[in-house]
């Protein structure tokens, strides 16, 4: 039975699990105690995969390729680390562009994070305080909308479009 995961790297990870049926099986955000890199890097990875097995259809977010700062090599360590481990464990993921998973929650592909906490709660009832649970709950909707036979908006089809490929 195929889940649909979203996974939003970040050092707090959002993740989240829908089941076939669409309904929130886990959502979560995961850190790391380990203050060393790539010591961190490895244990977020492992925290997250362990919640995922290779029948899952993951989605995470892609990188944010115009950012800048200290962060940066942060982001891009523990993403490629999750990428990594995905392929070692054959689990089938697609990557998804921030402005993607933007248009796709809110129709525009440039808004702010807290500009998509009321489209995401109208559209699908979910809420939480943290923007990287809603991020990890809207990749888990793409990779549900990507797989199932799901009723999509034009805006959502068409965010679809750069994920697809």
């Amino acid at each position: 039975m195929t889940r649909y995961v979203g996974i939003d790297p970040s050092t707090k990870t959002g993740f989240v699990v829908l089941g076939t049926d669409g309904q929130v099986e886990q959502q979560k955000e995961i850190s790391s105690k380990k203050k060393q890199d790539p010591e961190r890097f490895i244990d977020l990875a492992k925290q997250v995969l362990d919640n995922v097995s290779p029948s899952d259809f993951v989605c995470i977010e892609g990188f944010s390729y115009g950012s800048k700062g200290a962060g940066v090599s942060t982001q891009y360590g523990i993403g490629w680390i999750l990428r990594a481990e995905m392929h070692r464990r054959r689990i089938m993921y697609k990557e998804v562009p921030p402005s993607s998973l933007k248009k796709f929650a809110t129709g525009k592909g440039n808004c702010k994070k807290d500009a998509m906490v009321l489209p995401i709660f109208k559209k699908w009832g979910f809420e939480s305080d943290s923007d990287n649970i809603r991020d990890a709950y809207v990749l888990a909707e793409i990779a549900r909308s990507l797989q199932g036979d799901v009723e999509l908006t034009a805006y959502q089809t068409d965010a679809l479009k750069k994920v697809a490929k």
